[in-house]
């Protein structure tokens, strides 16, 4: 039987019983109110939830604060640190190679959307069974705050120069409909009511699973006009050059209501809004209704939250290949050494 400090999991057709312990991993180094640490305790508790084995996961991360997170959860998994923007083809590579493991994988904004956006997209185009985890904070927090391409237009760096972002940001969640993601949804890193049992349905799901959660960053994406951070006041502030001071401060946390728009007020007392879909407001399988209702909630400067589109019908990628029932990884050299006249038999073709 199952204790607070225990967690039953089904491996092989057998039942383990793990101990809490295994779904935790080392202390997190990122600022203190992050919103990625929510989001790594929202992860957490859904794997406990759900059953997640942990020792049959692999976690995979490109660059950016977001690569870190991997390290912060199911500390008995598998793990993969790959580089900037290249997370899914790790990712595509381990799937088909041990199609029985659990795919899980953390990127961040500037990761998928700026420098991994042609991975991101083929990952959506192939349906990849894996969880993909986009932490969005606006901006590339690990190299001083520069914008992403989710930032939103006409934002200013908190830089001296107050440089201006000029270009309008990419909707991830339409890239991902239009890419061919079969689960799509966003919440917001402060809001667990929706976040977990988002979280448990993306476990869940045999295809790809796109959850873009806004995540603010309390260090650098803080000017008064982003609707993804927020801005410590003048007299705490430090120069950018000085890094190590970061303050303190308390993780945003929110409960929406269905169908009502929420105002979230930041630090620095801006506000961003967002709105949690309804019950039967749209059907969650009809693409169009989907990119619809992205665009309108964009034109009312609203995060629209919430399962977004789900196609349970699709194939994902290594059902599509038509794979051997046993994983790649685990046939032995017999299985996988063609016979002298297989061998013979190719040379004759060429």
């Amino acid at each position: 039987m199952a204790t607070a400090d225990t967690i039953l999991v089904q491996s092989n057709g057998h039942t383990l019983s793990l101990s809490s312990l295994a779904f935790q991993g080392l202390p997190s180094t990122l600022c203190k109110g992050c919103g990625h640490n929510s989001i790594t305790s929202y992860l957490i508790e859904a794997c406990k939830a759900v059953g997640v084995n942990p020792y049959r996961t692999v976690k995979f991360s490109g660059i950016g604060c977001s690569s870190k997170t991997p390290a912060y959860f199911l500390q008995a998994s598998h793990g993969f640190n790959a580089l900037h923007g290249r997370m899914p083809s790790v990712a595509t590579g381990a799937g088909v190679a041990n199609k029985s493991l659990r795919s899980i994988g953390i990127s961040g904004d500037g990761d998928t959307a700026n420098i991994g956006i042609g991975q991101f997209k083929h990952a959506c185009r192939r349906n990849l069974p894996l969880v993909y985890l986009v932490e969005n904070n606006g901006c590339y927090g690990l190299t001083k705050g520069q914008f992403s391409a989710t930032a939103d237009q006409h934002a200013h760096l908190r830089r001296e120069t107050g440089e201006e972002n000029v270009i309008p940001p990419f909707d991830l969640c339409l890239e991902a409909i239009a890419g061919g993601a079969t689960f799509i949804a966003r919440s917001f890193a402060g809001d667990k009511k929706q976040l977990v049992p988002l979280l448990k349905a993306a476990l869940n799901h045999r295809g790809l699973a796109v959850l873009d959660i806004i995540s603010p960053c309390v260090t650098f994406n803080d000017f008064a006009s982003s609707t993804k951070g927020w801005e410590w006041s003048r007299e705490h502030e430090k120069p950018l050059h000085e890094v190590g001071f970061v303050p303190r401060l308390a993780e945003i946390e929110v409960e929406q209501k269905e169908g009502e728009a929420t105002r979230v007020q930041l630090h620095d007392g801006s506000f961003i809004t967002l709105r949690a879909l309804t019950h039967g407001e749209h059907n969650v399988t009809d693409r169009s209704s989907a990119f619809r209702l992205l665009t309108e909630s964009a034109s009312e400067q609203e995060f629209l939250t919430g399962l977004i589109y789900l196609d349970e019908s699709r194939e994902n990628f290594v059902e599509t290949l038509n794979m051997s029932d046993t994983p790649l990884a685990l046939l032995t050299d017999a299985q996988l050494r063609p016979s002298a006249g297989v061998l013979t038999s190719i040379l004759e073709t060429i």
